[in-house]
């Protein structure tokens, strides 16, 4: 190669000299490649559209015309493809969505918290039918890959630390990466006896294990996202910039689990994350010399798929019609009235106190007469009402094609959009001291500028809590009172107390409760609906039971 750039430049200069333009051979333009990369973030198989934007079919047809217009073209995602999704999927063992992940064009995705949350047997079932290539199933198979994963090969196949992929003639290697606190994120034995390793050393090692492979690009598909901004100067922060801060000639780095939409060059490398569930996808778009891999240039746009703007996906429509039908009739009866509309989003339930995590603490509370509730706010996975499409149309939602509210009528399926997990109810005894220890906890991610992320943020009922969000970690909390102005005060006094299954086993880091105490009740998503048709009319309140201060 040295010898050819050393030709071009002396012909180069020649033909300046000589002005005659036939000395310069006409194939000594170097020949370029153009590699486009689709990526969405945590789309927790969110198959239809989220207010006429993404959805599986409207995704597939983006997806198509991309792909039309460069054909040399990989389609990412990076954990959380399912898990966590709506009742067109997850009521459906997560079947659907990874069907329809095989004909949206997947070629690769890595492994997320969400993805272990009904443990690795099931996890196994979906890597099987994500890979199956017998002709069984439509579509075209695709790859899980992850490289931090110890024990894996144990526990799981079909999961490689990488995958190499002959894009256009060159070699793009794509290496996975989950997220060191997963475990933490699900119930305890749902990884078995697999361990997440650091992501760090994981990935250089993988990267250099691709490269003696032939690999000359080499992008990472990580769990990992951006927690916020720096409130002086703007800049990202979070697991995903210190990653890409931290390893070694990547090209690219997506990014994954904030809901943070996020570009920037970190480390020589292009850092993408998404807004969650397709309410954008990525297109990244490499130019590269494929004789030495070098990239010669790098844009990328973040693409909003609105789904009125294009036909969706035939293929997708009628794969999931038989679910539709199955659904409706377990799903579709109406439950009950909003006065308006319940937000959920943007990671409000995990920085500050909403309405629907008051409705759904005060259902818990109520059902079985408790002093106290808390649930995670990270197992709220939608507004109410939600993305749920039931059948008839006369009833009033969010967004046409219904009549549009509010008010709004809610349904069964509203519920168990909210509430996907399957969670039940514990109740059981706390100490003030217990409780204090579960508040710290469950603002211990509140960042500087007063944001937050992650999913162990509490709402609550009976009860009110203030906090100071620039004090350390440990000591935010300032003042705790029971609903009619009694102190609540760091000791051994015990109250009733409810919660989740998943709280109380330990799950986002409250493991002050998992001392093996509490009664399981019934399904959480159960309690809510009944609550909600005892009502029959809800309005969403904010109580000031959370006092967020700096």
């Amino acid at each position: 190669m040295t010898q050819i750039r050393a030709f071009r430049t002396f012909a180069f200069l020649l033909a300046l000299a000589t002005a005659v333009s036939p000395l310069t051979p006409a194939n000594a333009a170097s020949t370029t490649v153009e590699i486009q990369i689709l990526n969405v973030s945590d789309w927790h198989a969110q198959l239809d559209p989220l207010s006429n934007v993404g959805g599986a079919a409207a995704l597939a047809t983006y997806f198509q015309a991309d792909r039309a217009a460069n054909p040399n073209t990989l389609t990412l995602t990076a954990g959380d493809a399912f898990g966590a999704s709506p009742p067109l999927s997850g009521f459906f063992d997560e079947e659907p969505g990874v069907r329809a992940m095989r004909l949206m064009g997947f070629n690769a995705d890595t492994l997320g918290n969400h993805n272990f949350d009904r443990g690795v047997a099931h996890l196994q079932s979906l890597i099987n039918l994500a890979a199956d290539d017998g002709g069984l199933v439509p579509g075209d198979p695709f790859s899980y890959v992850s490289a931090n994963l110890r024990n894996v090969e144990d526990n799981l196949t079909g999961v490689a630390p990488y995958k190499l992929f002959d894009v256009g003639g060159v070699t793009v290697a794509v290496i996975g990466i989950t997220n060191p606190e997963a475990p933490t994120l699900v119930f305890p034995g749902s990884f078995g006896t697999i361990e997440v390793t650091n992501p760090i050393p994981a990935a250089n090692k993988a990267k250099a294990r691709a490269k003696r492979e032939g690999a000359k690009i080499f992008v990472a598909i990580t769990h990992l996202g951006v927690t916020g901004f720096d409130p002086a100067t703007g800049a990202a922060a979070g697991p995903l910039i210190d990653f890409a801060n931290n390893v070694g000639g990547f090209d690219v780095i997506f990014g994954d689990h904030t809901d943070v939409q996020y570009s920037g060059i970190h480390n020589n490398a292009l850092v993408v994350e998404n807004r969650s569930k397709g309410v954008t996808y990525s297109k990244t778009l490499l130019t590269i010399d494929p004789g030495n891999g070098r990239v010669a240039n790098r844009t990328h746009t973040f693409v909003t798929p609105v789904a009125s703007a294009v036909t969706p996906d035939p293929a997708i429509v009628v794969m999931l019609a038989p679910y539709r039908t199955a659904l409706a009739a377990a799903f579709d009866a109406t439950i009950g009235v909003a006065a308006a509309l319940f937000p959920r989003g943007g990671n409000i339930e995990r920085r500050q106190e909403v309405a629907i995590g008051n409705l759904i603490a005060d259902a818990i509370r109520l059902r079985y007469g408790t002093q106290l509730a808390l649930t995670n706010g990270g197992g709220i996975r939608a507004s109410l009402p939600s993305s749920y499409l039931p059948a008839d149309l006369t009833l009033r939602r969010t967004a046409p094609p219904y009549v549009v509210g509010p008010p709004f009528d809610l349904v069964i399926g509203d519920v168990f959009t909210v509430l996907p997990f399957g969670n039940s109810v514990v109740t059981r005894t706390v100490t003030g001291a217990q409780l204090y220890a579960a508040l710290e906890n469950g603002v211990s991610r509140i960042n500087p500028d007063g944001t937050g992320t992650d999913g162990r943020f509490p709402q609550i009922s009976g009860f009110k809590f203030t906090f100071h969000y620039l004090n350390p970690v440990g000591s935010r909390v300032t003042a705790v009172e029971l609903a009619d102005g009694t102190l609540v005060l760091p000791d051994s006094t015990t109250y009733t107390f409810a919660t989740n299954d998943f709280v109380n086993a330990g799950g986002d880091g409250y493991t002050m409760f998992a001392d093996g105490q509490g009664v399981t009740r019934e399904v959480m998503a159960n309690v809510v609906q009944e609550y909600i048709q005892d009502l029959n009319t809800i309005t969403p309140t904010i109580e000031g039971r959370i006092s967020k201060l700096p």
